[in-house]
């Protein structure tokens, strides 16, 4: 009778867990024709979620320490224990020290990051954890198209050459993530004289209808332009309310105001999320 009973606890257990990995692939093979973006709030730094409709995750970014395990806990079901792509966009502790933690408790499949060379104990804990892991690397380059399925691809606008040696805000990757008619510029910490670089290579194609503005901020990034060219109807400050830079700068807030870009603050509004059907982009 026992062994009766045991035999049909494991059965049902073995049903549970079959049922459950239905649902899960179902999951992340129908997003319902939607992307979502979410700017996570993880303080003074930078991590960016992308779900593409195929169910294809990408994380840009891992802000500057765990933070950012609890809030992707919120965005993926508990037992979703595998991202596709994580791009460091430049070795910063206060964009990648959190991918320590995300490597350890998540299956990657391949990591995208640039040549820069960071010399902190935080890169060099980044780049240890790669190694054990084991997970495969590419370097990132001008022209490369990252996959995500079902019309969704993000686009390496920059770095176009070695960048080991030169500041690591100026090596960062940036990006920009188009679905349909609908793209989203990931600018990284990319200083005023990229931005104007890019403008000279892209020009009208840079156009995005969701911009993360440069350095959280910072005078150095979002010039004039670049904005100009972009032209985004939104615009997101990844930064921590505390922080000592002063993020975002006035000067930079008043430059959004005279281009008419409204903008959203994960320190004031927590981590914020957008959602493009293709055609149109909203707020969540």
């Amino acid at each position: 009778m026992r062994r009766s009973v045991q035999v049909k606890s494991i059965a049902v257990l073995l049903l549970l867990i079959v049922t459950l990995c239905i649902w899960y692939a179902a999951i992340r093979e129908d997003q319902r024709g939607r992307l979502t973006v979410s700017f996570l709030d993880v303080g003074q730094g930078d991590s960016i979620f992308i779900q593409a409709p195929s169910g294809r995750q990408v994380l840009i970014d891992g802000g500057p320490d765990t933070s950012v395990l609890r809030k992707l806990s919120r965005l993926m079901p508990w037992y979703d224990r595998s991202i596709d792509v994580i791009i460091p966009t430049h070795p910063d502790i206060d964009h990648v020290s959190g991918l320590v933690d995300v490597l350890a408790r998540y299956k990657v499949s391949y990591i995208v990051h640039s040549d820069v060379e960071g010399d902190t104990p935080t890169a060099q804990a980044l780049v240890s954890s790669i190694t054990r892991e084991g997970t495969e690397q590419l370097i990132a380059k001008r022209g490369q198209i990252i996959d995500l399925g079902r019309g969704a691809s993000l686009e390496v606008l920059f770095p176009d050459r070695s960048v080991a040696h030169v500041d690591t805000n100026t090596g960062c990757v940036v990006t920009r993530l188009v679905y349909g008619a609908t793209a989203f510029m990931l600018s990284c910490d990319a200083p005023q004289e990229i931005e104007d670089y890019l403008v000279q290579l892209d020009g009208a194609s840079l156009h995005s209808n969701v911009l993360k503005a440069g350095h959280h901020g910072s005078k150095t990034s979002s010039g004039p332009l670049f904005l100009g060219y972009v032209a985004p109807e939104y615009a997101v400050f990844s930064r921590g309310c505390d922080n000592s830079y002063g993020h975002p700068t006035p000067e930079v807030v008043a430059r959004f105001a005279q281009f008419g870009i409204p903008t959203s603050d994960t320190c004031t509004d927590g981590t914020i999320t957008f959602v493009s059907d293709g055609q149109t982009v909203r707020r969540d």
